[in-house]
């Protein structure tokens, strides 16, 4: 259990923790923008080997999208603009490219998604969903280490369902301590609740494609983590979740 404090991993860990607290305290977004960005470029490259594709025109769809996000409003809007986009190009030349279309809902469109949570409601909301995210996956490994038996579901056998349960009661504590001051207390509790779960399944959606490419990591480029998409898995489907729950309710 010490494994996850000690070596690579947690060397890492200290190093991606230093970069989110040094970008949330300058709090720019242009900052922002390159912080979401670069790993969204780096996520890309990871899902079109899970998807194996090496099309690379998806790059330059990328980073047009991304350019185009940083001054527009709802960024999240985009993968509505690009997805008519892709749909038009079916009906003009009947040929869909799945290749292309796939990245664009995961992971560019769960980026989009974050960019916009932080332009709508601040590097708190950021905050917000990193300590849920983080708190599921802590109180996930340490009850299900501790107590767990009960697997989970087939896609993940190491995850049990105590230990999903434990995370997300983590999560809910958590997510009460670090939301905002004009989130209340049931609204705090509600969205951190739905988030935590979100981020399970956006893990355990990861880990089916990683099985279905037949790898044990997305990517290399966090040692001791994996790939940036090892990394960000539950964000990227927590971030829609919550933007989502924000917009209805606060």
């Amino acid at each position: 259990m010490l494994e996850m404090f000690t070596g690579t991993r947690a060397k890492t860990g200290i190093v991606l923790l230093i970069i989110f607290l040094t970008v949330g305290y300058i709090n720019s977004i242009p900052l922002t923008w390159l912080f979401f960005g670069i790993p969204m470029l780096i996520a890309v490259k990871e899902a079109m080997n899970l998807f194996n594709s090496n099309d690379d025109k998806i790059y330059v769809y990328a980073i047009l999208i991304w350019i185009v996000a940083y001054f527009y409003p709802k960024p999240e809007d985009l993968v509505f603009v690009v997805g008519i986009l892709f749909a038009s190009i079916l009906a003009y030349t009947k040929e869909f490219n799945k290749n292309l279309f796939l990245p664009l809902m995961y992971p560019i469109a769960s980026f989009l998604f974050l960019f916009s949570l932080y332009v709508s409601y601040g590097i708190e909301s950021i905050l917000w969903l990193v300590a849920v995210v983080a708190g599921t996956d802590i109180g996930a490994y340490f009850v299900g280490k501790t107590v767990g038996s009960t697997k989970f579901c087939e896609t993940s056998p190491n995850k049990t369902l105590e230990g999903v349960a434990g995370g997300v009661i983590t999560a809910a504590i958590l997510g009460l301590i670090f939301a905002p001051e004009e989130i209340n207390f049931v609204l705090a509790i509600g969205v951190s609740l739905v988030v935590a779960i979100a981020s399970v399944f956006g893990d355990l959606f990861e880990s089916y494609l990683k099985r279905e490419a037949d790898v044990k990591d997305s990517g290399n480029i966090l040692p001791g983590h994996g790939g940036i998409l090892d990394r960000t898995d539950g964000y990227l489907f927590g971030g829609i979740i919550m933007l989502v729950l924000l917009r209805l309710f606060a």
